[in-house]
């Protein structure tokens, strides 16, 4: 996950769940310390004045499923596009495509993937005032995460 990540711009989180039999909820712990992590961040803070990171509850009802063969394509995306700028690219093609097939591999194909997008419509369920992109994973093992923030 780290080769997909890029300073105050994509960040990632990866690991092992230390709760038994985890599900959407733990998942959605995991997401919420990754936002802690933003909103902690020296280079965010002024954009997210008195932030908090929604509920695990409200997470959960911001996650949409994404179907196992999209994963690794929508992975590769967070982390090479910008959100703001398409034509921006935080990361090569290449590489952010090869990070994320692995990483989907790693995890197999039992893994259940979230992203806070409607695929259907396009619209984006904000995790926070910005604009964010998130694509989570987990196999109920361990789990993988990795969110974009852009400013306007």
């Amino acid at each position: 996950m780290a080769e997909l990540s890029t300073p105050m711009r994509v960040y990632v989180a990866a690991g092992r769940f230390t709760e038994s039999e985890p599900d959407l909820p733990e998942l959605a712990a995991q997401i919420r310390a990754l936002l802690a992590v933003v909103a902690a961040d020296e280079a965010w803070r002024r954009f997210l004045p008195g932030y908090a990171p929604p509920s695990v509850r409200e997470i959960c009802a911001a996650l949409e499923p994404v179907e196992m063969h999209e994963a690794a394509a929508f992975l590769a995306w967070v982390a090479a596009v910008d959100l703001v700028w398409p034509s921006h690219r935080h990361l090569p093609a290449e590489a952010a495509e090869r990070a994320a097939d692995r990483v989907v591999s790693l995890l197999g194909p039992e893994t259940s993937w979230w992203t806070n997008h409607d695929a259907g419509c396009g619209a984006v369920n904000g995790l926070t005032p910005l604009f964010d992109s998130l694509l989570a994973g987990t196999d109920g093992e361990h789990f993988a995460l990795a969110l974009q923030i852009a400013d306007d």
